[in-house]
């Protein structure tokens, strides 16, 4: 997958939006006012930063070379995918929806409510 693409497949989840909080490099890609992704778009290398269940963290760290600790993140909760090494465009797929999940469930219920009806 490249860049383009990871953002297609998260704009078609609801409530998803891009914002630039940090710098003019760093895009954040929010489901309400929640991150889920983080990547750095000028970076040589696509490296794309995840929320994830803390054990499962383990676990891919462990199966996998291209996930590491969350790069200037909360390590217990972000992992960051080097995108193109052992891990497909199937599992990445799957810890996006990880990601957006968790960062939708941390929500207000109002958010939720809101991105939900927003249909």
């Amino acid at each position: 997958m490249d860049l383009n693409e990871i953002k297609q497949y998260c704009h078609n989840k609801k409530g998803v939006s891009d914002k630039f909080p940090f710098d003019d490099e760093t895009l954040t890609i929010k489901v309400g006012s929640r991150m889920f992704l983080l990547t750095n778009i000028r970076s040589s290398v696509l490296k794309i930063s995840l929320k994830c269940e803390p054990l499962f963290s383990i676990d891919l760290r462990r199966d996998y070379k291209a996930v590491e600790p969350g790069y200037h993140l909360n390590k217990k909760h972000w992992n960051t995918v080097t995108v193109g090494e052992d891990v497909d465009d199937d599992k990445i797929k799957f810890l996006i929806d990880m990601s957006y999940d968790l960062a939708f469930k941390g929500l207000k219920k109002s958010e939720k409510l809101e991105i939900l009806n927003d249909l």
